[in-house]
């Protein structure tokens, strides 16, 4: 490999390895300068692909939404998930991410679709979920009062590391997530709970010394 080959094959590691989301084929033109195609850039990725493969480490670089970003290898699946997992719920509560799913798969979805799954009004959860870019206006749907329709954005693949929404996890997964959250939430209010009661018992104890 002719080293200005190397040296923008550094580059795009550093860009991929510095950005905290996926990185574009535009944006790596943009700041690099150079003409690149999306096969020219497939090509050096996959050579650092396999230089991390041949060194032996966790990570790799993959393409979703559209651009690259470093990832860890499947096999770490597992233990990461539950370093992922609390990040994911302090972004998006049970109800956003319960109206998050139905738009995911259900998607152009109207408001009304939305709260006919659900049993709830959306309005709060769709307008939070606008707001952090998660979903976008897709348009009227072709129906009485032409009422808008929402999809998810490339934000929401980043968010979840999909390449496509072809990758959507089974609503199974998604239950199993909500379920986690719930067990992580109920776990926080026991250890307040304890922690209050604790307090509760040494003052008492310092209230019977002192008398």
């Amino acid at each position: 490999m002719q080293t200005h080959d190397v040296q923008l094959q550094q580059q795009i590691e550093a860009l991929v390895f510095a950005s905290e989301e996926a990185v574009t084929l535009q944006t790596i033109r943009h700041i690099t300068g150079r003409e690149l195609d999306s096969g020219q850039l497939q090509t050096l990725v996959d050579n650092l692909n396999r230089e991390y493969a041949e060194t032996g480490r966790s990570f790799q670089i993959h393409r979703i939404a559209g651009g690259y970003r470093f990832l860890a290898r499947q096999e770490y699946s597992e233990i990461l998930k539950k370093l992922l997992a609390p990040k994911i719920h302090k972004r998006l509560s049970r109800s956003l991410l319960e109206v998050l799913a139905v738009i995911a798969y259900n998607q152009p979805v109207t408001r009304g679709q939305i709260q006919q799954i659900r049993g709830v009004s959306p309005d709060y959860a769709i307008d939070r979920l606008l707001l952090r870019g998660f979903i976008e206006m897709r348009g009227r749907a072709d129906s009485p009062g032409k009422p808008l329709q929402y999809g998810t954005t490339t934000e929401f693949l980043d968010l979840f590391h999909l390449s496509s929404l072809k990758e959507l996890p089974k609503l199974r997964e998604i239950k199993e997530l909500l379920q986690e959250q719930e067990e992580q939430e109920y776990l926080t209010r026991q250890e307040g709970m304890d922690g209050t009661l604790s307090h509760n018992n040494q003052e008492e104890t310092m209230d019977k010394y002192e008398k």
